[in-house]
């Protein structure tokens, strides 16, 4: 099931602002990418998608009506294979954009500890190539999905977009760079643009089968299986468990706010934390399984507790979270289940 409409429904004027306009999603397969083209084609936006298929699938985008078919009020669909660092195609794909919502990423903590050089390139190279593409094309605005392991074991929680880094992966370096080029590249050339710093994403579509699989994802499909979960580490890691809709939401705000934005850096949360005991608990009781997990050794570049303080978000966007954990979960059990 798809709750791609949800914009549409429950915040109409905010539709509104995005029919007709043209955006491109890099990393738009994945799984963040493809609930924000679901969402924004439902919207009635032309939506481009550029993803070399390296983490998501073209299965994951919404089939769409051409052009010429003549359904109202829908936007259009048009998918590019190629990475963020083909410049001759990202450029291509960025020609002609409102807005640009920067999704591609090296998104595995493990893996980019295990090749550095190649989320550099990707994450740090990748996003310099997606501002410079947009500044040349004249883009009004660029949304970047930052990330809360910038962070790190920040002993203050939640945690304020005003505490200083704390990096303890290239994946994590990788995203504060982001950010920083997003702000040079308002200050310098003009920009318009902001990072938003995605707490833990779950959702449908998130696949369960990749090796680094966020680890609700992991878990709906395993009790879902009749399996015995593994947790690394002894679960009493804390995380701001965020639901989709709540980014899908964030990302529309901030392309259509009428603030100027130079490259601030936002918490995109829910403003609590969850226990990974209570998380598997709670999946348990809604799939009536036995949920006791198994223990492994915890994963390098972890950290032990995160949540997010929304209150910048609330101030500069109006964003509040529209759908909390319970819901959440079950919306992503339903999807496991399918």
């Amino acid at each position: 099931m798809s709750h791609s409409h949800f914009i549409v429904e429950q915040f109409p004027k905010l539709a509104q602002q995005l029919r007709g306009r043209t955006a491109l999603i890099t990393g738009g397969a994945g799984f963040i990418g493809s609930h924000l083209a679901w969402a924004l084609v439902a919207c009635g936006a032309n939506v481009r998608v550029l993803d070399d298929l390296s983490g998501g699938f073209e299965a994951n985008l919404p089939k769409v009506p051409g052009p010429t078919d003549g359904a109202a009020n829908t936007g259009t669909l048009a998918f590019t294979k190629a990475s963020i660092l083909d410049d001759q195609l990202l450029r291509r794909a960025i020609s002609g954009c409102d807005f640009v919502f920067h999704q591609a990423a090296l998104v595995s903590v493990p893996e980019s500890v295990e090749k550095p050089e190649k989320c550099l390139q990707v994450n740090v190279e990748g996003t310099q190539r997606v501002l410079l593409a947009s500044k040349d094309a004249g883009v009004k605005r660029v949304m970047f999905a930052a990330s809360a392991a910038a962070y790190g074991n920040t002993p203050s929680l939640p945690s304020k977009e005003s505490d200083l880094p704390d990096v303890w992966s290239p994946y994590a370096m990788s995203k504060v760079a982001g950010e920083l080029l997003l702000r040079t590249f308002a200050r310098c050339y003009g920009l318009s643009c902001i990072s938003l710093r995605y707490f833990n994403i779950f959702g449908p579509r998130q696949d369960p089968k990749s090796p680094y699989a966020a680890v609700i994802s992991a878990f709906a499909d395993t009790l879902s299986a009749g399996k015995q979960p593994r947790v690394l580490g002894d679960g009493e890691q804390t995380r701001d468990f965020t639901y989709i809709d709540n980014v899908v939401l964030a990302n529309m705000l901030a392309a259509t706010s009428e603030k100027p934005l130079a490259g601030e850096v936002v918490n995109i949360g829910t403003g609590s934390r969850i226990r990974l005991l209570d998380v598997l608990k709670h999946m348990g009781e809604a799939l009536r399984v036995d949920s006791t997990p198994t223990f492994g050794p915890p994963r390098a570049g972890d950290v032990r507790h995160s949540s997010a303080d929304i209150a910048a978000a609330r101030a500069l966007l109006g964003y509040e979270p529209v759908v909390d954990f319970g819901e959440g979960i079950r919306r992503t059990l339903a999807w496991a289940r399918r």
